[in-house]
């Protein structure tokens, strides 16, 4: 028998809260696979109804291993991704909801705010576009007097604008992940570690309910699972796991974004706000940009490098000089010689666009949010990547929606 993180094996037939006239029996009301940020985000929010079982799945060892951790860590304030799409909507919940929870959990964090930097008259003209589109969605944006930015950062350089935005900051990642699941497991919530998927399959052709094989490292055995409802946020992951489940028609590509960090082992200079260069139409990335851990200790990143393998944490030492050539741009007194490999991170995509919405042709991707057709209780997360660690809180809170309104 399957037997979870908690000890406690799973055989029991409960009540469940779902608005159909089939009263099921199954394992779980609720099975999660995928325990990154937003899937422990999920599975925590899911396990607070009462008379419901959840169960997350996830085929590493701790949570978050992967684009969790592997990420700035930064608290974006929602200021590049269009009007109507719902990486925008679900960033400015998420923000708000994630400052909100760091003051009542002691979860570390700091407003850092975030300078972005216009070099030249074109660079001015990105920074103006992302100035309206932020006051059109009610974000706070503003434009410092050159003579103030070079005074509150001597070292940085600025030639043309300097546009604040004074939401962004900066969150220990590793303790909100640590809190979100030690959370999920008092609301009882079931964890199984070092589980990995093998198949899954609707329990019978239009009924509720899918049937999980799952396999782990310490068995050659194949274990069995039922669940009323299955969240898909497996990550990197998520898309060849929905390829699995849905026919060939509805099958999507994943896109891996591979993106080099690098640290700084010199006092100097320390800039203390985050500094990002101006946005670049088309650029699946937003440059090469300077932030913080909660030491204060500075890494620049991520740049991106398209890899069909996902699971290739190799930083690419030939990047660098390119690296040090765009972070020079706006920190000319850096010294090279202390900028050092440090770690990389991979971003699932569902494309190869901006990572900034300007309009129409820009080949920008949203969030993948959503029931699908056909399959009744499958919730797909696809192409989860920035700001996906800010939405989180949020994005539990849609797939809630999904499931009961």
């Amino acid at each position: 028998m399957f037997v979870c993180a908690a000890r406690r094996p799973f055989n029991a037939c409960t009540t469940r809260l779902f608005t159909t006239s089939t009263v099921r029996c199954a394992d779980f009301t609720h099975v999660v696979v995928g325990a990154g940020a937003v899937g422990l985000a999920i599975a925590r929010k899911l396990a607070s109804r009462d008379g419901t079982s959840t169960l997350l799945i996830e085929k590493h060892g701790a949570a978050g291993t992967e684009t969790s951790s592997r990420n700035s860590e930064v608290i974006h304030a929602g200021i590049y991704y269009g009007p109507d799409s719902l990486k925008t909507t679900l960033c400015l919940k998420g923000k708000h909801m994630m400052y909100d929870l760091c003051q009542k959990q002691g979860i570390p964090y700091r407003n850092t705010k975030k300078w972005i930097l216009a070099q030249d008259t074109q660079q001015h003209e990105e920074l103006q576009k992302t100035h309206e589109f932020s006051k059109s969605i009610g974000v706070p944006t503003n434009f410092i007097p050159l003579s103030e930015a070079r005074a509150r950062e001597p070292d940085v350089r600025v030639q043309e604008a300097c546009l604040e935005s004074p939401t962004t900051g900066i969150i220990d990642s590793h303790a909100y992940m640590s809190y979100l699941e030690t959370d999920f497991q008092n609301r009882r919530g079931d964890l199984a570690f070092h589980t990995t998927v093998q198949s899954i399959e609707p329990i019978e052709s239009g009924s509720r309910g899918y049937k999980i094989r799952t396999k782990s490292p310490s068995s050659d055995d194949i274990d069995t699972v039922t669940t009323e409802t299955l969240i898909n946020s497996a990550g990197l992951a998520a898309v060849p796991l929905s390829n699995s489940i849905l026919p060939e028609s509805r099958h999507m590509k994943a896109y891996y974004a591979k993106g080099s960090y690098y640290g700084y082992s010199s006092s100097r200079p320390s800039p203390k706000t985050l500094i990002y260069p101006a946005p670049t139409t088309g650029a699946a990335g937003l440059g090469t940009h300077l932030t913080m851990d909660m030491t204060g200790a500075i890494r620049f990143g991520p740049d991106v490098e398209w890899v069909d393998d996902p699971s290739d944490y190799s930083v690419n030492e030939s990047r660098l000089p390119a690296a040090l050539d765009e972070i020079e741009t706006y920190l000319p007194s850096i010294q090279r010689d202390k900028v050092t490999l440090d770690y990389s991170g991979i971003r699932p995509k569902l494309g190869k666009g901006s990572a900034v919405a300007r309009g129409r042709g820009d080949g920008f991707s949203d969030f993948w949010i959503r029931r699908e057709e056909g399959f009744e209780g499958f919730i797909n997360l696809l192409g989860i990547e920035s700001p996906g660690l800010t939405s989180s809180l949020a994005i539990a809170d849609l797939v809630d929606e999904l499931l009961y309104n």
